[in-house]
């Protein structure tokens, strides 16, 4: 998963990547006109699996990761075609409001920052949407034709429209031939989208009515970004949960983001375990167990047979694996199992 960091410029991008990542990413008042994102590779924060793995003692532990992607100031100025493409990497895009008074931008202003990158984004594609419409439209002066011009240019004139009602595609209803048309476009306004307020350490926790606000359009979480920034740097656990306790912070900023980010974008967890390795992976909630395998390999995908299959909770709950098998709680599914968060599996496969 690749959650893209934008903003306007000195929302606090960089500082929210070096809090999740602990990373020591450049922090710069001033406007940065590289338009290749900082990456960071941040571990999915979950309990189960560190419960696992003291249980297994595996030679290896793998947690689930998302990337965070860090790009510079949005605005009309750099929306250029190649600014576009790189944000289209991410899978979801997380938008970084300025909640803190800034030396060079004086008071904030979270609603309007809102405002103006949803504005920005719908812009970026009426763009896309416009030069496509344009080059059908030559195309059938043309004489030019394909099997799904029409269903395509019909499906970009509702876009529009929807568009220029200043709405996001995600809003629109697609069916599945119409996603099959579009889905190369890469809409930036199709991708989920959250808030991340980042607020300055004194009025952390106590901007309900602003979260309140701004949730009647996206989901929001709020962090205090510099603060928590300072935090991720601490070396000593014991310090680091006495300053977190001083300012009302109950989970680390890593991973209250990481299961924010599962809660809003429809993820979930399975684990696989052994001696060798206990690791964690990501899939879509509602996906299947032919879909887990092929998140592990595709092989398993392609011979799969039969997906051995016990819950972390039962695990917990009597102690071992024959315990589990004792109580009956082992299972043996089949392709079109649906995959629970903290099923533990093993798959047959034959190839």
């Amino acid at each position: 998963m690749k959650i893209g960091l934008i903003g306007l410029s000195n929302s606090g991008k960089t500082t929210i990547m070096n809090a999740l990542a602990k990373t020591d990413a450049e922090v710069t008042p001033y406007a940065n006109t590289n338009t290749e994102p900082n990456v960071a590779i941040v571990n999915v924060g979950d309990e189960r699996i560190e419960r696992l793995s003291q249980m297994y003692q595996p030679k290896k532990t793998t947690y689930a990761t998302i990337e965070i992607l860090d790009f510079i100031g949005f605005s009309s100025e750099n929306a250029d075609s190649k600014f576009i493409q790189t944000i289209k990497r991410s899978d979801a895009l997380a938008h970084v409001v300025r909640n803190f008074n800034d030396g060079l931008l004086g008071e904030p202003n979270p609603l309007r920052d809102v405002r103006v990158i949803d504005s920005e984004l719908i812009l970026s594609d009426m763009i896309i949407v416009e030069n496509r419409l344009d080059r059908i439209a030559t195309n059938k002066k043309r004489g030019i034709k394909s099997n799904d011009s029409g269903l395509e240019e019909s499906i970009l004139q509702r876009i529009h429209a929807h568009l220029n009602e200043n709405k996001p595609i995600s809003d629109l209803p697609i069916n599945a031939d119409e996603k099959r048309i579009i889905n190369g476009f890469q809409f930036l306004t199709q991708k989920p989208l959250f808030i991340i307020l980042n607020s300055e350490e004194d009025c952390f926790g106590k901007n309900g009515e602003l979260i309140a606000e701004i949730e009647t359009v996206h989901a929001v979480i709020e962090f205090a970004g510099k603060f928590e920034m300072e935090l991720s740097r601490l070396g000593d656990p014991e310090e680091i949960n006495l300053f977190m306790e001083d300012i009302g912070i109950e989970v680390s900023a890593r991973n209250r983001l990481t299961q924010f980010a599962y809660d809003i974008l429809g993820y979930t967890s399975f684990f696989t375990v052994g001696k060798d390795e206990v690791r964690a992976w990501t899939i879509h909630k509602g996906e299947t167990a032919v879909d887990a395998a092929m998140a592990i390999h595709s092989d398993l995908a392609r011979g799969f047979i039969r997906a051995e299959c016990f819950s972390y909770d039962d695990l917990m709950t009597v102690g071992s694996e024959a315990e589990v098998k004792k109580n009956g709680k082992y299972r043996l599914e089949g392709k079109d199992y649906i995959v629970n968060d903290g099923d533990i599996l093993s798959i047959r496969f034959n190839v």
